[in-house]
């Protein structure tokens, strides 16, 4: 999502450049590393997923980017170093670079065979990639998706092990209030469940961790700073079930984090990976974020 210049006067003035940590006990805080990268396409992602070793990555940003890259990680587990390896901008299903308005692109997951999954904001709608430079080959649109709120459509997107993705508007509440769960199984979209909205958070990033549990970062913003939250739930008979709040940070804590990869260490531990998007202003940071769960 791309904030206003209301925002970025807000970020100005230093509201947000408060310290602090919190989170639930079942989620623990290990590191937090600021990413830079001297590059025009540097900026803004909102999506990751991370190898099963932790150790290759790949963002999305909302300029219309992927980015791959490599990890280095020292004898305790934690990131001492990203190298850059590619930076392809997406192109249209046309075969042309995105630009505009269909150039909003805010969630990522990755298939199985390599493919990958985007999901789009501005113009709302799911693309598949065969490889980061091939031309996107577009889900069909269902009637819901053309009428999202402008800016508020599609965030998170994630790929169970079935091969089903699963995505939802930032701020698009069904006829209860809940937050509609849209899910592609193929062939058609449907909606199984809804979650609850709870304490004005949104959600900005999901995944399905190697436990086979669907994870959800959301995000809430006020004068004192940017608050991250990591819910999951079972996935149960198509329904979710057994919410569990993970972590809970304090305002200004972190920058903007969005995107979310879930994954299990070499301890054997699942680790929530998460990254900001500096909305490419000059105040805001990339940050690579990580948390370990122990149950």
């Amino acid at each position: 999502m791309r904030f206003s210049s209301a925002l970025q006067i807000v970020l100005a003035l230093g509201l947000v450049l408060t310290a602090g940590a919190a989170g639930q006990p079942a989620a623990f805080f290990l590191g937090r590393t600021v990413w830079a990268v001297k590059a025009p396409w540097f900026g803004g992602f909102s999506g990751i997923e991370l190898s099963p070793d932790g150790r290759r990555m790949t963002v999305l940003s909302d300029r219309g980017t992927i980015v791959t890259a490599d990890i280095r990680r020292g004898s305790t587990g934690l990131i001492d170093g990203i190298s850059v390896r590619s930076a392809v901008p997406l192109r249209s299903s046309r075969n042309v670079r995105l630009t505009g308005r269909i150039n909003d692109p805010e969630g990522l997951a990755l298939a199985p065979d390599g493919s990958l999954f985007v999901s789009f904001e501005g113009v709302t709608r799911v693309a598949r990639y065969r490889s980061p430079a091939a031309p996107a080959q577009l889900l069909p649109r269902p009637e819901a998706f053309r009428h999202f709120p402008e800016n508020r459509a599609l965030e998170p997107l994630a790929i169970d092990s079935r091969g089903r993705l699963y995505t939802l508007p930032e701020d698009a509440p069904d006829a209860a209030g809940n937050i509609p769960v849209f899910r592609w199984n193929g062939r058609a979209w449907s909606v199984p469940f809804s979650i609850p909205a709870r304490d004005g958070f949104l959600p900005v990033g999901a995944d399905f961790g190697p436990d086979g549990r669907f994870y959800l970062l959301e995000r809430s913003i006020g004068i004192f700073g940017f608050r991250a939250r990591v819910r999951r739930w079972d996935i149960e008979g198509g329904m979710a079930r057994n919410e569990t709040i993970l972590a809970v940070t304090r305002p200004g804590r972190f920058d903007n984090l969005e995107g979310l990869s879930v994954w299990r260490d070499g301890a054997g531990r699942i680790r929530l990976t998460m990254i900001s998007d500096d909305n490419f202003f000059f105040l805001q940071r990339t940050e690579l974020v990580e948390y370990a769960l122990v149950e």
